[in-house]
């Protein structure tokens, strides 16, 4: 989201008039949509990530986390990538730190679990799933086998039903080069707390996605908690034990820890308190040169009813990123902020290869054509020609050709075979303390 915002604001300001920081410890930001598609295979990781340098050439960049914010004195700590800690004076602040997982104190699941939330999440899965079925394959011990091919999820929103589904179809494309391994000896273990998948699509379209999903055999555990996976021991509220190699857990988010250390009001939920406009404040009272937006902010609805919010969702953030941009330059410009108003058109969801579930402009749409409207939004809506080409040609590629199923675990540890047939530095004895010779 602050990428959008950043963009439009050195746009529609002259570097005379205002100078444009960009704060992330990441040099890109990560169109998340794309994530389940990056995981699968169907696009390269680096296709779904947008470079800051390249983009936003007419601002600076800082490669670091704010670790305080101190609106009194409109100044940031931020903590660099290298080196000291250095502040940031500022004139006017947008807070847009996104989310995180919302993790609970379950045991093991700190140990044993992983989120769906970063571009390295992404590949460490897709590198992992293909790496189980290696294990699998080539294992001699049943039970090695069956934890191997049993993968659990938690969570039936949208990050872990896509995720689920999209994991599911590379599975089981990626079966027909394991002759040693059957369709029936996978096992897919969905977790979800409420009764129903996919709220954002409302009741019918969820229940839809679920029959599908059941459809290819996955395992739904509707209504149920994930009480424990220490050693990837599994254990269900409703009973249900299992072991695994693999939770991925994507069971809803959070704002940014960071926004507790600032001097910014916060909602119940943690969360920036704003007003329609999007500027920070305290109650009804803005604090000048403060603005939030994305998931971090809590944002008045003004077309869901009284007392609504705006949704955690990318279609909100990318549009309140132009709402900000303009209000943060009408401010430097001495004229009066817009509202934020956007009504949800609806939500479309992909389900694995060709097969997706939609709802929009209160029309339900399922199966293929869901799919083509999922794909058709997302590459729309990701920054920059550059990544739009890329992302088509990366489709094109994956229709044409058969589906990669390598897996690159060496990535995650890339020093580990160098240090192998690297010999330590021997210890030199140790010289000798000369003796001295004491007269009688």
């Amino acid at each position: 989201m602050g990428l959008f915002a950043a963009l439009r604001l050195s746009k529609k300001l002259s570097a005379r008039e205002a100078e444009v920081i960009v704060v992330d410890p990441q040099p890109h930001m990560t169109y998340q949509p794309f994530l389940p598609e990056a995981s699968a295979g169907n696009i390269s990781p680096r296709h779904a990530v947008v470079p800051l340098r390249r983009e936003l050439r007419r601002c600076t960049i800082i490669s670091g986390e704010v670790t305080r914010i101190d609106h009194a004195n409109k100044k940031v700590l931020v903590e660099t990538i290298s080196g000291p800690a250095r502040e940031v004076e500022y004139d006017h602040i947008l807070v847009a730190p996104g989310s995180v997982s919302r993790t609970l104190p379950i045991p093991g699941l700190r140990e044993q679990g992983i989120g769906f939330k970063t571009i390295g999440e992404a590949i460490y899965l897709r590198n992992h799933f293909l790496d189980r079925l290696d294990v699998a394959a080539t294992t001699v011990d049943a039970e090695t086998k069956k934890r191997a091919l049993t993968f659990c999820f938690v969570g039936g929103g949208y990050a872990g039903i896509e995720a689920l589904a999209e994991m599911e179809d590379m599975v089981r494309s990626a079966l027909k080069y394991y002759p040693e391994l059957k369709q029936d000896e996978v096992r897919f273990v969905l977790v979800e707390a409420t009764q129903r998948i996919l709220p954002e699509i409302g009741p019918d379209m969820g229940a839809y996605a679920a029959r599908q999903l059941r459809k290819r055999g996955i395992d739904m555990r509707l209504g149920t908690f994930l009480e424990s996976c220490v050693d990837g021991n599994v254990k269900l509220s409703d009973g249900e034990t299992f072991v695994t190699d693999t939770v991925v857990w994507t069971a809803g988010v959070k704002p940014s820890p960071m926004l507790a250390n600032t001097d910014l009001p916060l909602g119940p939920r943690g969360h920036v308190n704003c007003l329609p406009t999007l500027q920070v404040a305290d109650g009804e009272t803005v604090v000048e040169g403060a603005w939030a937006a994305g998931d971090c902010s809590q944002v008045p609805d003004l077309t869901g009813g009284v007392g609504a919010w705006c949704s955690p969702s990318a279609q909100h953030a990318v549009r309140q990123a132009v709402v900000v941009a303009d209000n943060i330059a009408r401010a430097i410009h001495g004229r009066e902020p817009k509202t934020y108003r956007h009504k949800y058109l609806g939500s479309v969801a992909g389900l694995g290869l060709y097969k997706g579930a939609a709802k929009v402009y209160g029309v339900k749409v399922p199966g293929f054509p869901a799919w083509l409207m999922h794909r058709f939004y997302h590459v729309s809506q990701i920054p920059s020609f550059n990544r739009k080409v890329r992302v088509v040609a990366d489709w094109t590629l994956a229709f044409l050709l058969k589906r990669e199923v390598v897996a690159l675990g060496q990535l995650h540890a890339p020093r580990e075979e160098f240090t192998e047939v690297t010999p330590p530095l021997e210890a030199k004895p140790a010289a000798a303390e000369p003796v001295a010779a004491a007269k009688a």
